[in-house]
């Protein structure tokens, strides 16, 4: 079990860090990625079962994501709708295509060659996958275009007065996020032998729960990178989980509680802020 939580939380690692990108970087609560998510397992699982390498179709579902980023930064910046409208109209749109893909809502792998069949250990095919999008995404964040997409979530204005592109720049951050996304929706559907088309209902909230695990528990930013803090905060969050079944919760209990732990801990972070401010208010 603790194997099994290990590596499912891994995979879900490299989800949580296109999240990060759209919810932290960009400031764009960007619901696509429930869309996406089953879209990168419904690629595919549709490729592997035409027999087509296992990598290359992981390859071909980072480019499905990316487009779904595509589409929703498009509508978001050229026609004025809101970004989290934006997000829920792709995402729903993606549902429909997602089952167009496969030819219908689900298909099994427990028959086909896949990553995971090959004989290797399932944790070093994850831990290598996660490795790399840890390298390269931190390599990114350190270039010249991952400061400037880090300063347009935080300072739009500047952005716009140094003769960026703000919508462009947009754009680009949420094709990225969501390729990410399709690549641990595929790595999932491979690790689990099938794909499901509902297989990506509320993964938003499981990825804002471990981003906010990750940094109610890493205080100094600093010392640790952003893909540090969201594997360490999706390993615990798949732990709680882990824990509330061995308790006794049912499976349909998770979503839940994962609610519930959103909240508490926007309750206390919040609370310790209030609590903060009024403490320099009052030795002002």
């Amino acid at each position: 079990m603790l194997l099994g939580t290990i590596e499912q939380s891994l995979i879900f690692a490299i989800m949580v860090m296109g999240v990060y990108i759209s919810f932290r970087i960009l400031d764009f609560p960007d619901m696509t990625v429930d869309g996406s998510f089953p879209m990168g397992a419904a690629i595919v699982a549709s490729c592997l079962v035409k027999g087509i390498n296992p990598v290359l179709a992981l390859i071909i579902a980072l480019l499905g994501g990316a487009l779904a980023g595509f589409i929703t930064g498009f509508i978001h910046v050229k026609f004025k709708i809101a970004n989290i409208l934006a997000g829920i109209i792709v995402m729903t749109g993606l549902y429909s295509i997602n089952i167009k893909i496969m030819g219908r809502s689900n298909i099994s792998l427990f028959k086909v060659e896949h990553l995971f069949s090959q004989g290797i250990k399932p944790v070093i095919i994850i831990g290598i996958a996660v490795i790399i999008c840890k390298i390269a995404l931190d390599f990114l964040l350190k270039t010249k275009f991952g400061f400037v997409l880090k300063a347009l979530g935080d300072n739009e204005t500047l952005v716009v007065s140094l003769g960026v592109n703000k919508d462009r720049l947009k754009i680009y951050g949420l094709m990225i996020s969501n390729a990410i996304v399709t690549l641990a929706g595929g790595l999932y559907a491979q690790y689990q032998g099938f794909a499901d088309v509902g297989m990506g209902t509320g993964i938003i909230v499981t990825g804002l729960a471990s981003i906010i695990i990750g940094e109610s528990i890493i205080r100094n930013k600093r010392m640790f990178a952003m893909t540090t803090t969201v594997i360490i905060g999706t390993i615990l969050y798949r732990a709680i989980i882990t824990a509330a079944l061995k308790i006794g919760f049912n499976a349909s209990d998770l979503k839940l509680i994962t609610s519930i732990i959103v909240v508490g801990i926007l309750a206390v972070k919040n609370s310790s802020f209030t609590k903060l401010r009024k403490g320099v208010k009052k030795n002002a």
